[in-house]
């Protein structure tokens, strides 16, 4: 099993900047992707960025483009999403996700998830 625990969320002004972080123990794959899906009040729950083992060729919603970077540090098992530029719309919870293999923005192709980090934009 693979526990996954986000850490970084709050309540910002737009404009500002966050660093969401989330740490993976447990179980261990020889190569893995990590992610990170949202869900606003309401919504679906979207696609916002993943990355490959490797750290290359890392996927990015259209929305967030140019705002998101997500990294990684496979040494601590740990993936990053930085935020700048907040808006609004951004608001939303903020899920780490973790699946063996290729990337996807199919949220049922990630196989853990973390509980979630709250992000609050305020206007």
């Amino acid at each position: 099993q693979v526990q996954l625990v986000e850490s970084g969320g709050g309540l910002v002004q737009a404009g500002a900047s966050l660093r969401l972080s989330c740490a993976a123990s447990g179980r261990t794959f020889s190569s893995y992707a990590m992610g990170w899906f949202r869900q606003a009040p309401g919504k679906e729950r979207e696609f916002v960025a993943a990355v490959p083992w490797s750290g290359g060729n890392t996927n990015y919603a259209d929305s967030v483009k140019g705002r998101f970077t997500i990294s990684r540090d496979n040494a601590k098992n740990t993936v990053y999403l930085q935020i700048n530029s907040l808006k609004p719309e951004d608001t939303a919870v903020y899920y780490c996700v973790l699946k063996a293999g290729l990337l996807s923005v199919v949220p049922q192709a990630w196989d853990y998830w973390g509980q979630g980090t709250q992000v609050t934009v305020s206007s």
